[in-house]
Order: C-alpha cells, then structure tokens, then sequence
C-alpha cells in the first residue's frame, strides 16, 4: 500500500452503553480528531495471536481501524487470529466487520442446548463479583459440554484413550461444523486473489518444523486456517496434502517475525493483536497458577520477536551508516557487498494491542465463549485502538537509529 492514505483518527472514549435485547454493545468515540495523511508505509499489516474465545478482542481491534479508514494490506494470523485473519481477508472491507460479528454472535452460543436469553445473560454478567464467577465458569463448562455453535462439538462417543483411530479423529472435539461455517462466511476467491497478502503458520505434526500457509506462494482453503487452530487435544490434526498440522500456537504464538523478517524488505506499519499478557498478578492457588501459565507461555514469544527484530534493524542501520563512510574505492570488496545486502534502511512501526485480564476472567479464559464476555472482550479492543491511534506522532515513521520503534498504550502512558 504505497499511497498515501487519509485516515480518520478517533479519540478515546471511555463511555459504553448496555447491552439489550441480544445485541452487542454500542461504543461510540467521545470527539473525531482531523483527518490526518497516513505516512507511505508500503506495508500496513495485521497481526494476529492465538487465543481462543479472546479472539473477539481482535474484531474489536479491527474494528477501530475500519472506522479510522486503515485498510491492512498483509493480514497474518496463529489460531483464533488465523481464523479472524479468514473472515477479515475474505470479505470486502465494508463487509468484514458485520461478518466478525456474525462470526462471534453464533459461536458464542452452545452448540447443543438452549442459550440462555440475552438479558438475563447480561444481567448475570453485571452482577455482584461471587455471581459472575460463578456465571462464568459456568459457560466454560458449557463449551467443554456442549461445545460452540459452528465452532466444535464434543465426539459422540467420546474417544478412548488407549485406542487407536486415526490423526484426523483424535481428539475430543470435531471441527466439521468450523469448516462449514468459514465457507459460508469466507470468499476463498477474494482471499486467493492477492488483493491482500494472507499468512497462517502451523506446526507439523510429524516433522515437528513451523510452516506457513500464505496466498503469494499457494491456494489457501479451509483446511488451511483451520489447522492453525487445531490445538491437542482438544482438536484433532488437520489434514493438507497428505500432511497433518497442529494449532502454531504450540511453536510460537505469533506471526509476526513472518511480517518483519519478508524479503525485500518494506516500510512497514504492523497492528499486533496479543491475547496474553506478559504482566499480571503473582497467583495465590493452583487455579489462577494455571491462567497465569498461559500467559506467559503464549505472550514470551511475542516479547522475544519484538525485542530481536528490533536489535536485528538497529544492526542493519548501523552497517548502512558504516558502509556510507567507506572510501568508494573500497565498494566492490566482497565483504562490502555482502554487508551492502545486510544493510537496511527501511523502517518499522509496531502498534502491539495486548488484551488485559479483567477481574471476571479465570484460568479458563481461552475457551469461555460467553456472549456477554465477547462483548465486553470486542469493546476493549475497539477501545485500546481508538487510544492508540489518537496518540500523537505514533503513527509516524521512526526516526531513530533502529528504524524500529513500539508503541503500548498500556506500557507508554502507565
């Protein structure tokens, strides 16, 4: 996206209203900034992680940046954002957010069962803390029961243990009813035409190697972004030409090296949408020991990603400037050429949007799929976007020796 793009900056809004008659809360921008010129990125990605029932955070994220006129040209995507990344990329922009929120309405309903109704959920959700918890744990249990609707229902009869079957079926859910529900929502046609760059990863079940799906290099189906999200047990491996693929949360729960490290390299503005915090609360008993576990283990990549490309860049500018005072005499040595293809002087502005636990939210967040608790995950996302874009100047292209810069609104204005 090498043009210049006029986006609209939203100001931050802390005001909700609440929810009725099943539909989801309305959050509207306190005040519109001007419309500002977005710098000429020749890369406007999204990223997205892992993260289960999270995921609606992501659509909030989105969109923010639908309503602020940015339209990523590279979506790339782990897990639930894999299976954000499908919705977004294969719709229209005018279309993907009603298709996020047609998406995220159904599945947070139980596959078997009678939903409870929309205001009594709500009123629940809202109530004193001891009834929230327990009305919240009381919907995760309902996934591990009934599963999600168009999402994964348990296997009937439930598989056993010691007994063989096949990769595709061991598991104790199926994700037939995934499938169906990406083909009625999805242009695979759109997604494969190019207009967008798309990116998935997953782990190879019998080699053990990460790979990437991407449309500049093959034809992506289904299967594609539903092996991304086939986490063990819990989902079965996903089968791709003769291969099975596990969820490529298992290896690194983020796509964005995929993004930083592409070749040739480009300007590049990157939305990273992190489900897991690195930060939060030293537990007290074995239940929050295993929330807390997850955090850390699905966020440590991402800081480790962040923190290495940005030394790799400072290196490569380093070199440019080293190489720019080296005698033109000495230009065809063939240590000078090599370090002339190492250096870089392209740049990189990193917005991370990392979801922060709320006092509902317990070890079983990831599959908590409450519509009560998307909304109120989608309306923190959308909110943190809005603050991240009306900051001034962070939109802008780095200027300093690494040519690499991050932007928290969490971390930069605590």
């Amino acid at each position: 996206m090498g043009e210049r793009k006029a986006t609209r900056v939203r100001a931050s809004a802390a005001a909700s209203t609440s929810d009725t008659g099943g539909h989801a809360r309305a959050v509207r921008a306190a005040s519109v900034a001007p419309s500002v010129a977005l710098p000429p990125y020749e890369t406007v990605a999204l990223v997205l992680q892992g993260g289960g029932a999270l995921g609606a955070y992501q659509a909030g994220v989105y969109e923010g940046l639908h309503e602020a006129g940015i339209v990523p040209n590279w979506v790339a995507g782990i897990s639930i954002g894999a299976i954000n990344t499908a919705i977004i990329a294969g719709n229209a922009p005018e279309h993907r957010v009603g298709k996020l929120k047609a998406f995220w309405e159904m599945v947070c309903q139980p596959a078997y069962g009678v939903p409870i109704p929309r205001a009594i959920e709500h009123a629940l959700f809202d109530s004193a803390a001891p009834v929230r918890t327990a009305f919240t744990t009381m919907q995760a249990l309902s996934a591990i029961v009934d599963g999600q609707k168009g999402f994964f229902v348990p296997r009937m009869p439930p598989p056993l243990p010691f007994v063989s079957s096949s990769p595709g079926t061991a598991s104790w859910y199926d994700t037939a009813p995934l499938k169906a529900t990406l083909e009625r929502l999805c242009d695979f046609d759109r997604i494969n035409s190019g207009e967008t760059r798309v990116s998935v990863a997953a782990v190879n079940v019998g080699t053990g190697n990460f790979a990437y799906f991407d449309n500049q290099h093959q034809k992506l189906k289904a299967e594609h972004f539903i092996a991304s999200g086939s986490l063990p047990p819990g989902f079965a491996a996903t089968e791709i030409e003769g291969e099975f693929y596990w969820d490529g949360g298992l290896m690194s729960n983020t796509p964005l090296s995929e993004v930083v490290q592409a070749s040739p390299r480009r300007d590049t503005l990157a939305f990273q949408v992190d489900l897991w915090s690195a930060r939060g609360p030293v537990p007290t008993n074995l239940t929050d020991v295993q929330g807390r576990m997850k955090d850390i283990q699905y966020s440590s990549r991402t800081r480790m990603v962040t923190d290495m490309m940005e030394h790799s860049q400072r290196f490569r500018h380093v070199l440019r400037e080293v190489l720019a005072r080296v005698a033109p005499e000495h230009r065809d040595d063939p240590w000078c050429r090599l370090a002339q293809e190492l250096s870089s002087s392209h740049r990189y502005n990193v917005f991370q949007l990392i979801y922060r636990d709320k006092e509902f939210d317990g070890n079983f967040k990831d599959y908590q799929f409450g519509a009560s608790a998307m909304h109120e995950h989608w309306r923190c996302g959308l909110r943190d976007i809005r603050d991240s874009l009306a900051q001034p100047g962070w939109l802008e292209m780095p200027q300093n020796d690494a040519g690499f810069v991050t932007h928290d609104i969490h971390r930069d204005l605590r």
